[in-house]
């Protein structure tokens, strides 16, 4: 079935010892979900509502509704502080650009979030198919993250992780892992 099956694997391991390691891995799982969103698109050009779709919208759902939106507030409560601290005005730049990406990452998914509903209400229906502009938000939302995650991988964690100290990171990570009431598993 096309919807459990990976396009690409993940290059990080979620290592709650190494908060910068797990928020890379958290990357490659939001990469993966948008994977799977763009490929539902094409899905449903072809096949309609069928019960693939149904389950991969479901699957994406899932992923944005509870990961990203905790993925985001690491950011907002460790990263973002640490550089706005720093007086760089190119690094706060970078900043307010990654914050307003958050802003606009959510509006986009509550609109998104109301056409993968829609599109489990249609489920069963091989006529059915996105609108014009669902087609366009989606491909927006993903190329958003795709620049955000460029963003922060190369430039933002590792000026961050080079202002945080070890009890620094440590406590990142235990209110990581506390935010999740987890004791091994990531997002």
């Amino acid at each position: 079935m096309w919807i459990v099956q990976a396009q690409r694997s993940g290059q990080h391991q979620a290592n709650h010892e190494q908060p910068f390691e797990w928020l890379r891995a958290c990357h490659d799982r939001v990469e993966h979900t948008l994977d799977l969103l763009l490929r539902l698109l094409e899905h449903v050009d072809a096949q309609g509502a069928d019960e693939q779709a149904v389950q991969a919208a479901a699957q994406v759902m899932r992923y944005f509704d509870l990961a990203a939106p905790l993925h985001h507030q690491d950011e907002e409560l460790h990263v973002f502080p640490q550089l706005q601290a720093s007086g760089d005005p190119v690094v706060q730049a970078w900043v307010q650009r990654l914050q307003a990406d958050h802003e606009a990452m959510a509006a986009d998914w509550a609109w998104l979030r109301q056409a993968l509903l829609r599109l489990q209400q249609a489920a069963g229906d091989p006529h059915w198919r996105w609108s014009d502009e669902e087609r366009r938000v989606m491909h927006a939302f993903a190329q958003r993250y795709e620049d955000h995650i460029a963003l922060e991988e190369g430039r933002v964690f590792p000026r961050a992780e080079g202002c945080m100290s070890a009890d620094e990171r440590a406590a990142m990570s235990a209110d990581m892992l506390r935010r999740r009431a987890v004791g091994g598993a990531g997002q």
